[in-house]
């Protein structure tokens, strides 16, 4: 099955091929036409050579009287050329002799007048038994010149058709093969310089269209086809950034978008807070400092100081709640300074000591003090964060927490790990939302992790949850460090990171 033919190839076709075509048509109609008239002018000529060859011979007899030279003459006409009767006629058109298919007599018409008239000689056409006659008259003249008759060659007229026939058909038949030749040259030229190369750009759109965006077509074949590959990369390479810069909007916009539920989230939990804080904050402060008193009498059992170090306990555990509220809620602007690691991390583990004594763990700084850089940030907002890691890893340890510390080019890390159970089955991401914990009701907020976070955020650091070495979990806070900068007398100072 032949393939169809495309758009471009029919305006090829109706546009080049047809008119050239048709050029060609009326080229060989016209060259037949001048081929006709040349052919049947050579074919008179030659009857007009052939009665002058004979018409001496025959104005001689004639003159003489000879009936048997004129005969003969006549049918020698037929030994020179190709006729089919030749006459010899008187000055009135009363045939004298004939040889072959020729008029009766010249009576009726008015060729020998014309002849006698004219001196020259006449054609005509004529039907003679049946036959479609040319005939071509001479006149016959004596020494002197005078017309003594007029002798007729006659030739078929078909003969003047039958010459060219051959020839028309040779004519029509190259010029058919040549017709279906350029038809042939010029689909085949198109399919391959410009065909082929439009079929596979549409497949290349095809893919496009199918959902392909990242496939990019071929530049191959003419340059005009080249081009539009080139305007389709150009176009598709647009419409994939635009894309892009559309997806990165949205994504801004979803981003925006979180950021202001979890302000607003923020704002309703801390006006929540400082309301629970003024509430709770008073009330809990008289009943911490009324059981201090009641433990300090004398007259108390052991069970009662038991009840009012448990009653204690929980108000601590209150306070703690409350405190963790607004210590991630507060919006006070961070305050920076010049740090020294090794202070924020023996204060941390002081604060925690009391914790760590009556859970029976230990809590264990590994370092080498000389090898920390100082560092900016806020110290109390670093400090917290570091108390939260400490708390959470001696909720989670079995025995001991070990804190220890790596400075780089640019970062310093604060590493804290437990020998617990490890990282629960939850999504590190999950584990860093506000008010999530995995611990059992009452025993959690779900804010330490949270504070944290927010603190590395707020110091363009970050936090990192993993397995550590003592088969627990690690906890790790990165904080930037200044990079040194040289100064005028060769020494360095930090400047920021």
């Amino acid at each position: 099955m032949l393939p169809p033919i495309s758009g471009l190839q029919r305006s090829l076709l109706l546009f080049v091929v047809l008119p050239l075509m048709l050029l060609s048509a009326l080229g060989i109609r016209f060259g037949l036409g001048q081929a006709s008239e040349f052919q049947e002018q050579r074919l008179k000529n030659d009857l007009e050579l052939i009665g002058r060859a004979i018409s001496i011979p025959i104005g001689t007899s004639l003159v003489k009287g000879d009936r048997a030279g004129i005969e003969l003459a006549l049918r020698s006409v037929f030994d020179i050329g190709e006729v089919y009767g030749a006459s010899v006629y008187d000055v009135d058109g009363v045939r004298i002799a004939s040889a072959g298919v020729t008029e009766r007599d010249l009576t009726r018409t008015t060729i020998p007048e014309r002849i006698v008239t004219t001196g020259q000689g006449q054609e005509a056409y004529s039907r003679v038994a049946g036959r479609n006659l040319f005939s071509h008259f001479l006149p016959l003249t004596d020494a002197t010149g005078q017309i003594r008759g007029l002798i007729q060659i006659t030739r078929r007229a078909s003969d003047f058709g039958r010459a060219l026939e051959q020839l028309q058909l040779i004519a029509w038949l190259v010029w058919a093969l040549a017709s279906l030749t350029i038809l042939g040259a010029v689909l085949l030229g198109h399919y391959g310089g410009v065909g082929r190369h439009v079929d596979k750009l549409l497949a290349h759109m095809g893919r496009v269209a199918h959902g392909d965006h990242s496939h990019r077509a071929a530049a191959e074949g003419p340059s005009e086809v080249a081009n539009l590959a080139h305007g389709l990369n150009r176009m598709l390479d647009s419409i994939e950034h635009a894309q892009a810069d559309v997806e990165a909007h949205r994504r801004a916009e979803t981003d925006l978008l979180g950021r202001l539920k979890d302000n607003e989230k923020m704002a309703a939990i801390g006006s929540m807070a400082r309301g629970i804080a003024h509430e709770l904050g008073a009330p809990l402060s008289v009943i911490d400092g009324r059981a201090r008193r009641l433990q300090r009498s004398d007259d108390l059992t052991a069970q009662q100081q038991q009840q009012l170090e448990g009653i204690r306990t929980q108000v601590a555990r209150l306070t703690r709640t409350v405190r963790q509220l607004l210590d991630y809620c507060r919006p006070s602007a961070p305050q920076h300074r010049q740090l020294s690691p090794t202070q924020l991390l023996h204060s941390a583990i002081e604060a925690l000591r009391p914790e760590a004594d009556m859970a029976a763990k230990q809590v264990l700084l590994e370092q080498d003090e000389t090898k920390l850089p100082g560092f900016e940030g806020d110290a109390g907002r670093i400090e917290l964060a570091l108390l939260n890691l400490m708390r959470n890893g001696l909720q989670a340890a079995s025995t001991r927490v070990v804190i220890s510390t790596t400075a780089g080019a640019q970062s310093l890390c604060f590493h804290i790990d437990d020998d617990g159970l490890g990282l629960p089955g939850e999504p590190v991401a999950q584990l860093l939302e506000p008010f999530y914990t995995t611990k059992s009701s009452g025993e959690g907020t779900g804010l330490g992790l949270a504070i944290v976070q927010a603190v590395a955020e707020e110091h363009q650091g970050s936090l990192i949850l993993g397995s550590g070495p003592l088969g627990g979990c690690r906890a790790t806070l990165c904080l930037p460090v200044p990079r040194p900068r040289p100064t005028i007398n060769g020494d360095t100072e930090h400047g920021p990171a």
